[in-house]
């Protein structure tokens, strides 16, 4: 059976007729990434902040992080933890202002996520942005890729 017939058989017949196309899309077109290599990535308004796969190759094997408390407030640009690996001991900067919502406490116990899920399972914090449009300063994911491949060639 041709790939052609197959397609018209049986994933054509299992489509279905409308698909909201926006769920997905709203979440990559809401990552955003600093030159220092933190991530936002935004929902309803709540932010969730860790730090690049770039990041994390560069610091090699994560072996303490310092989350945040919820609660508190946080300005652009100011300290919301650090990550600390075998090579070395990195700040990590909120890429927005807001109030910190949540805490990412399985970093206490398992700082490894960072390493192996950093964009994902091992993100830092989440914030209820104060200011969306500090999110328009951000680098967008080519923008991003664009400064990592530059920042190599130095």
């Amino acid at each position: 059976m041709s790939l052609r017939t197959f397609t018209s058989r049986f994933v054509r017949a299992y489509t279905p007729a409308r698909v909201a196309p926006f769920a997905f899309t709203r979440a990559i077109a809401t990552k955003r990434y600093t030159k220092e290599h933190e991530w936002i990535s935004v929902e309803d308004n709540v932010g969730t902040i860790g730090i690049t796969d770039y990041a994390q190759k560069s610091l090699g094997d994560v072996v303490f992080v310092e989350i945040p408390s919820p609660g508190q407030a946080i300005g652009r640009k100011e300290q919301l933890g650090a990550v600390e690996s075998v090579k070395a001991a990195s700040d990590i900067y909120s890429p927005v202002s807001g109030d910190i919502i949540e805490a990412n406490e399985t970093l206490d116990s398992e700082p490894s996520l960072i390493n192996s899920s950093p964009e994902q399972d091992g993100w830092l914090a989440k914030v209820q942005l104060s200011d969306p449009s500090e999110l328009d300063s951000l680098l967008d994911e080519s923008a991003y890729q664009a400064h990592c491949e530059s920042s190599e060639d130095h």
